[in-house]
């Protein structure tokens, strides 16, 4: 599947800042931050969408955050092997193909085309793959041979399941307890009272084809596969056991993530699956969650439509630490183009104060668990002291745009 286009981004070392310090991170598995010791290239798995809806803040925000841990790592001095899924065959998927009377593929590839319009928009670096899962459809028939070979996976009325319990370590992830998990399962897609399951917390690995719905053929009969089989198969396929970060928002800990992890580490017979599980916090809107069902979603491309600058947009989302639960309201947008405008003021300056301060104090920020909020201070102080007339270094001002555009992706 075709990425998008990778904006420019300078070099901080090429200006004599040397390489930017190692990045801490919070490990969801370890349930403390915790240092990224990645070799290079560094090797990163992020879920992709569902591709039945435009591109919303919440989408938004999450591959901000992972967005911001390339320009870290790269920043570091490290290359990057960023792998994201396309979702593009799913229940969610079809049923608003349905719904709507269009085509699931025709779908799938307009809303997939938005989002890289929008992530185009925002600056957001592209994945190093870019994959879907109709694409991806050997792959993870193969995944799914090993597990039947090994003892791990079950017939339920010609449907495939996972024996969760094949992984020792199962739940280690999330740390809940089981009513938890049978409770986020029930809400997450997962479907704990189905007769014939031999645990209620077994994964579907392959649905077997129905009348009307989309099938591949498979030695196990045709069907089509399971969210978690899709994404621990590309995440093997294209990094291997044991890659450095897993990431997406907060709602896939359990059981996206927990169900992937599993069934890659009994098919490998190794683990851990990533060294390091990041997740971000979910975005509701005005006190309430953002969802379709309550219409409240605030899309990307309609605020590009409306005349925003995806540059605000993207300071907008960069005032809130990534791992918090916050609400959009109508009042982020204006504030964060006031404080665009006056880095740009700033920054367009003859000559400002020495620099080398805010690109230190920025690169500390972030590599301490991603502190944008900081790393956005730090420049507001020398965008103020620059439009108080402090300094007369005639490099500070290219340096200030190079930090804003290599490290947070806002073009002054």
């Amino acid at each position: 599947m075709r990425s998008w286009m990778a904006p420019p981004v300078p070099e901080l070392a090429d200006l004599g800042h040397g390489h930017g310090p190692g990045l801490r991170l919070y490990d969801t598995a370890g349930r403390s931050v915790a240092e990224t010791t990645p070799e290079s290239p560094a090797r990163m798995y992020v879920c992709g969408i569902t591709p039945y809806d435009a591109t919303h803040l919440g989408h938004a925000a999450t591959y901000l955050a992972y967005d911001t841990i390339c320009r870290i790592w790269r920043d570091a001095g490290l290359e990057v092997s960023y792998t994201q899924n396309v979702t593009d065959v799913d229940d969610p998927l079809l049923e608003r193909a349905e719904q709507t009377g269009e085509d699931w593929r025709d779908l799938a590839a307009r809303e997939t085309e938005l989002f890289r319009e929008d992530m185009t928009a925002l600056r957001v670096l592209p994945p190093t793959d870019y994959i879907g899962a109709v694409e991806s459809i050997p792959i993870i028939t193969e995944l799914i041979t090993r597990l039947v070979e090994q003892g791990a996976a079950y017939d339920v009325d010609g449907d495939l399941y996972f024996q969760v319990h094949k992984d020792p370590g199962f739940g280690s992830l999330g740390g809940y307890d089981e009513a938890t998990m049978l409770a986020l399962s029930a809400e997450r897609g997962g479907d704990p009272d189905r007769p014939g399951k031999r645990d209620r917390l077994d994964a579907l690995l392959w649905r077997a084809a129905r009348p009307g719905e989309p099938s591949w053929d498979a030695a196990f009969g045709p069907g089509r596969p399971g969210w978690h089989t899709e994404c621990a198969a590309i995440a093997l396929d294209r990094l291997g056991m044991g890659f450095d970060l897993q990431g997406g928002g907060n709602d896939l800990i359990f059981p996206h993530h927990e169900m992937s992890a599993s069934q890659a580490q009994v098919a490998t017979g190794e683990r851990p699956f990533a060294q390091h599980y990041v997740h971000t916090g979910l975005l509701g809107y005005e006190g309430e969650k953002m969802s379709k069902s309550l219409g409240n979603l605030v899309l990307v491309s309609q605020l590009r439509a409306d005349g925003a600058d995806p540059a605000a947009i993207r300071l907008a989302l960069l005032a809130h630490h990534y791992r918090s639960e916050w609400f959009w309201t109508e009042a982020e947008l204006p504030a964060a183009g006031g404080r665009l405008a006056r880095w740009r003021q700033a920054a367009a300056q003859s000559q400002g104060p020495d620099a080398a301060g805010v690109v230190r104090q920025v690169r500390q920020a972030l590599a301490d668990d991603l502190g944008t909020p900081g790393a956005l201070a730090a420049i507001d102080g020398w965008t103020e002291a620059a439009l108080g007339g402090v300094g007369d270094d005639s490099d500070a001002p290219a340096t200030v745009r190079a930090l804003a555009d290599a490290l947070l992706g806002i073009p002054l």
